[in-house]
């Protein structure tokens, strides 16, 4: 059948994880995936599975595969398709059809119109004779272009005999290299800086060493976008997120900037603090795809190329200078505090979330992978929380929906069986996605959920102040015992004495969650969600 030809060809394209809720439509592909090697994780929700296979693609760099339901499962999948297109994973989405002939079934929905709506790229296989040629081509799609793929299996051509045939060559795309001009152009302008700083994003994952080695020839100051947060990590002169998680030392230093240069980010107003980050320097802007440039802020010059080779092109064409990079400026990154944290109050009815993500910074082993929720608490895990590279940390915000926090840090978990998976939410956002806790228990994972509970929405009561907050406000939840009801190890966190039970469950066999049910005092917005809503 060429549901079974599916399955096999992707084996051999060399994916190596699927996610899904299995459903008849879906049944004979998934089947076929793991007949032939290809591990699979059943999720409790389409929804948990899109968004555990986006941040498998994310933290391992391969391309994610989720087989879907038609109509209702793809449905169900449909924001966390849209998180991964909007943040260019490369995900591959297998998703049944109807029947061409079943104009009349209740599963029948426009795929195409619906997955395109969401920014994703509809595919089909069309026919036995073409199956083998559309899934190398939607592959191909996912891998090199990064994008978000559905698939689309009708299934009426699933269950047809496969056509017999040698498989189709596989087309290469790779990002193009950047014109003599404008590497000449960019490094004149580093060439004629006093203060540069490299801000590199998503696109620049995997240029670390070119990026550092231009700026150390120029004396830029590097940072980075929330989704590479990490990449710079050990860096002398890194200061770490530029935008709303910023630290008050970075934030100056970005402001201060008269050049500053974006690899592979977008520029969005997060990243730039509505633009005040970068409203006094010239902007220049890298990116491999040609609509990305200029289309957040205006910049000087926009450089279509990949980040890598930029950045080499560069370096063998600009002068060596001091640049940022001044005594005076390493000794103040090198003694900034970061992020303060208030001291603990033993014997509190709430824990300062500060003071918790100070404390689980000390406690969780540095090899770590941290995934983020959104919501009011999401800076403080991404302001507190360390992470050894740019794998460590996985950010499912570009669509910035709630309850996608607890199944990315299953999908990362997976990716990187070797580091602590810790998964941070906010109570809102893990009611939501609750149903994927039995998956990780099922799992068996050693993963590390810690709960902002803030006993409400809390963006939403701290941002509209003067109205009714009876639609965001809800009572308190005891989240520990949810989770022990689902065979988690679990405690709640009032002060830093109670997480006292952190280092015994570090310590082993680690084959369950912990989660951390802290109940965090919620009088006052968090300093990243004030200036986000000023």
């Amino acid at each position: 059948m060429v549901a079974g030809q599916v399955g096999t060809l992707l084996a051999g394209l060399g994916v190596g994880h699927a996610f899904g809720v299995v459903g008849s439509g879906n049944f004979h592909v998934t089947n076929a995936l793991r007949a032939a090697g290809v591990a699979y994780t059943a999720a409790r929700h389409e929804g948990g599975a899109a968004t555990m296979a986006d941040a498998y693609a994310r933290t391992c760099g391969e391309v994610g595969v989720l087989t879907v339901h038609q109509g209702c499962g793809l449905t169900n999948a449909v924001t966390g398709i849209g998180e991964a297109a909007k943040s260019r994973t490369p995900l591959l989405v297998l998703a049944a059809d109807t029947a061409g002939h079943q104009v009349r079934s209740n599963f029948r929905v426009d795929q195409d119109a619906l997955v395109r709506a969401v920014g994703a790229v509809p595919e089909r296989v069309h026919s036995p004779a073409s199956a083998a040629a559309d899934v190398v081509r939607a592959h191909g799609t996912a891998r090199d272009q990064r994008r978000t793929v559905v698939l689309n299996l009708p299934l009426d051509v699933q269950a047809a005999p496969a056509v017999d045939g040698p498989p189709p060559g596989r087309t290469t795309w790779r990002a193009p290299r950047p014109d003599a001009a404008s590497v000449a152009e960019l490094a004149a302008l580093l060439d004629g800086a006093r203060r540069p700083v490299f801000v590199a994003g998503r696109g620049a994952r995997g240029a670390r060493a070119e990026l550092e080695a231009l700026a150390d020839r120029c004396g830029a100051l590097l940072a980075t976008s929330a989704v590479a947060h990490g990449l710079f990590t050990g860096s002398p002169w890194s200061l770490g997120i530029s935008g709303g998680f910023s630290t008050p030392l970075a934030a100056e230093l970005i402001t201060d900037a008269d050049l500053i240069v974006a690899w592979g980010a977008s520029l969005t107003t997060w990243t730039t603090r509505h633009g005040e980050l970068t409203a006094a320097a010239t902007l220049v802007q890298v990116d491999d795809t040609p609509e990305a440039l200029g289309a957040n802020r205006p910049v000087a010059l926009g450089v279509l190329g990949d980040v890598a080779a930029t950045a080499a092109d560069v370096l063998d064409a600009c002068a060596k200078s001091t640049g940022y990079r001044s005594p005076e400026v390493g000794e103040r990154i090198r003694t900034d505090a970061r992020h303060a944290a208030p001291a603990d109050v033993p014997g509190s009815e709430r824990i300062d979330p500060r003071t918790l993500s100070a404390a689980l910074d000390a406690l969780l082993p540095a090899e770590r992978t941290v995934a983020v929720d959104s919501g009011n608490f999401m800076g403080y895990p991404a302001g507190y929380l360390q992470v050894p590279d740019e794998a460590g940390f996985c950010f499912t915000q570009g669509f910035q929906s709630i309850g996608l926090g607890l199944a990315t840090g299953i999908g990362a978990a997976l990716a990187r069986p070797d580091r602590l998976a810790v998964a941070a939410c906010g109570d809102g956002g893990f009611l939501m996605g609750v149903s994927e806790l039995e998956t990780a228990v099922r799992l068996g994972l050693g993963l590390v959920v810690v709960v902002y509970d803030d006993a409400g929405y809390g963006a939403e009561f701290h941002h509209f102040t003067d109205d009714d907050h009876g639609t965001v406000r809800f009572p308190d939840t005891d989240l520990a015992a949810i989770a022990r009801g689902y065979g988690c190890d679990a405690a709640v966190v009032r002060s830093g004495a109670d997480l006292g039970v952190v280092r015994p469950w570090l310590d082993g066999p680690r084959d369950r969650p912990l989660l951390l049910d802290a109940k965090v005092v919620a009088d006052a917005p968090s300093w990243w969600l004030a200036e986000a809503f000023r």
